[in-house]
């Protein structure tokens, strides 16, 4: 290929197209096609193609070294999205339950202090019954010892105003005698 480029330039000169001697030195035209040529042959005999070749081949397999690193790269991002979308979707889960969890708890807070409320009404309501049976059973006995002893004092005053000494004696002999019969 480089030879081939070398035949061409060589062909393709101004010298084919001028008029007069071309091949001469004074001709600026020629000296400068010498000198192309003879930079292009040092190129070629220092094999600088090669090495550019061989730069630009290295150039290559880094570019292509960093695309499948990149690529790599890519792909490991997206595995570790993917990890972090299901990890945040299992949270996310997991503070749904939490807070069903806690409504749940809730509600059965609320009822179960509904039914302890209930319970202390029936309690302190059968507490209040207790006390007012029992403050009307007292105020009956209050009543009922109090109707006895005015009857007691009323029967004594009747007794003291109709009471002989006579009859003061058989009583107490007759009270005596009961008395007697019930202990045996």
């Amino acid at each position: 290929m480089t030879r081939l480029s070398v035949l061409l330039v060589l062909f393709a000169t101004p010298a084919l197209a001028a008029s007069g001697p071309f091949f001469s030195l004074g001709n600026t035209d020629f000296v400068v096609l010498l000198g192309f040529i003879a930079f292009v042959g040092l190129l070629v005999y220092l094999k600088v193609p090669g090495k550019v070749n061989a730069l630009l081949d290295a150039r290559a397999v880094q570019i292509k070294a960093e695309l499948d690193e990149a690529r790599a790269l890519r792909e490991e991002a997206k595995a570790v999205l993917a990890t972090y979308e299901r990890r945040q979707k299992e949270v996310q889960e997991q503070a749904d339950r939490i807070v069903r969890a806690a409504k749940d708890e809730a509600m059965a807070a609320a009822e179960q202090a509904k039914a302890d409320l209930k319970a202390s009404i029936a309690r302190r309501l059968a507490a209040a019954t207790d006390q007012i049976a029992s403050a009307e059973a007292a105020a009956i006995r209050q009543v009922r010892e109090q109707a006895v002893s005015v009857a007691v004092a009323a029967a004594g005053e009747v007794l003291a105003s109709q009471m002989t000494a006579a009859s003061a004696s058989a009583s107490v002999d007759a009270a005596i005698a009961a008395v007697a019969a019930r202990l045996n």
